[in-house]
């Protein structure tokens, strides 16, 4: 090891081979110009016992340690003697004090006068910001400590600096066993889907059982493969609470439910349909003439699809576009930040997460969502399924799987009477 004058011992428990969680943590320290020495590291005996590492990390200066030790938490490495945070007050709107802390998405805890506080809404790629100055137990002071993304950052907040007083831990679903089998792979794309079904349909069950909301994030292929019908099931039988999508999805859904179609082509027969090419841009036309997807369904203009499902069962939806959007549909959130704000005010409560179809709205979802929330996503792409975990999303599951036939099944799973709708010509209007 060369010679640094700046180091730290940390250290970390886990499944550190098997899951190559220690290899991860070394290629890193090298990689953001660190040195490391391994002083201990006792192996687990058997497959459910976790092995624990300590390790000192050196850098030639403070600033390089202290991003190499923020980057390491990111593996739910922690310091041995983290001391106490240091806060900073931010200078000036939407910008963070040089050194800021870079939060994970793993629960993280903040040491404040000698006490540690839980961050409340553990998210990454964030800053974490203290209201109150928490004293000492004695004194009764109260410590609030949230992430705030950099756009939301005003002048005078008490923002955290560097890794000192940050502790995180990782969820237990991604050290064992957990609800899921298939969990235990990142990427599903062989295994049975029969089984793999039931297990997400376990998880939802478990979610709605605890109390909490089952969200949902789609892209337009729900409607494109003709699984629309399966997630109106599913949505009545109440495993939708929340579904956040594009501009597409709702509009596609909407053509569906006014004209039969999807891009032009109908459902039923799998051909195209004279005129279809119009139909997806005069479904949103219909919208805005309405006012809303809501005003559409109230004034009996939208009698069916997901949308209506939605509105009609009191669910919410966070609707937020990109610069390709035709349209959009009144209900689209064309500021992508007014979006963000949309989609976190969502979250709170969710215990489930099920992507479907949608690389953009997945990653973005996964990156506001904490690791301690179960996250599947589904596609036929085993591009989208990976990229989540390669985003940070750790706790992202992956089935390689056609979106359609997965939630026919799912709905039948779930959704008790359901039937695979027949293939029937569907009367255009």
């Amino acid at each position: 090891m060369s010679q640094r004058s700046h180091q730290e011992s940390v250290e970390i428990t886990g499944h550190l081979i098997d899951s190559g969680a220690l290899s991860r943590v070394l290629n890193d320290v090298a990689e953001y110009g660190g040195d490391y020495v391994v002083l201990q590291f006792d192996i687990g005996h058997g497959t459910g016992d976790p092995s624990y590492a300590r390790i000192e990390v050196s850098a030639g200066d403070e600033g390089t340690l202290q991003r190499i030790l923020m980057r390491l938490q990111t593996h739910g490495v922690n310091q041995v003697e983290p001391g106490e945070a240091e806060v900073v007050a931010a200078e000036q709107d939407g910008v963070f004090p040089d050194g800021f802390y870079s939060s994970t998405n793993l629960e993280t805890q903040v040491r404040l006068g000698g006490r540690w506080w839980s961050v409340e809404n553990p998210e990454m790629d964030c800053g974490l910001v203290v209201d109150g100055q928490g004293g000492d137990e004695a004194s009764g002071t109260v410590a609030v400590v949230r992430t705030v993304p950099m756009a939301d950052v005003r002048a005078g907040m008490q923002v955290v600096c560097g890794a000192a007083g940050v502790r995180v831990t990782v969820p237990s679903s991604q050290r064992s066993e957990g609800s899921f089998g298939f969990m235990e792979s990142e990427v599903s794309s062989e295994k049975p889907q029969a089984v793999l079904v039931r297990q997400v349909a376990d998880g939802m069950r478990e979610a709605k059982a605890a109390g909490t909301k089952v969200l949902w994030v789609g892209g337009p292929g729900v409607v494109h493969t003709g699984a629309a019908p399966a997630m109106v099931a599913l949505v009545e039988a109440g495993y939708v609470d929340v579904l956040f999508a594009g501009n597409a999805l709702a509009t596609h859904d909407i053509e569906s439910a006014l004209y039969g179609t999807s891009l032009g082509i109908d459902l039923a027969r799998g051909q195209g349909v004279e005129h279809g090419h119009e139909h997806h841009i005069r479904a949103i036309n219909t919208i805005r003439k309405a006012g809303s997807i809501r005003a559409a369904v109230e004034q009996g203009v939208l009698t069916s699809g997901v949308m209506h499902a939605l509105v009609t069962h009191g669910k919410e939806f966070v609707l937020v576009g990109s610069v390709r959007d035709d349209g959009p549909l009144p209900d689209v959130h064309t500021d992508v930040i007014d979006g963000q704000r949309a989609m976190r005010a969502q979250l709170d409560g969710a215990g489930f997460c099920l992507m479907v179809a949608t690389m953009l709205h997945s990653v973005a979802t996964g990156n506001l969502l904490p690791a301690s929330v179960p996250l599947v996503c589904v596609d036929i792409n085993p591009a989208t399924v990976t990229k989540l975990a390669d985003r940070g999303s750790s706790q992202a599951r992956g089935i390689v799987t056609d979106v359609g036939l997965f939630l026919e099944q799912l709905a039948m799973e779930l959704a008790p009477g359901y039937e695979r709708p027949r293939a029937e010509a569907q009367q255009t209007r």
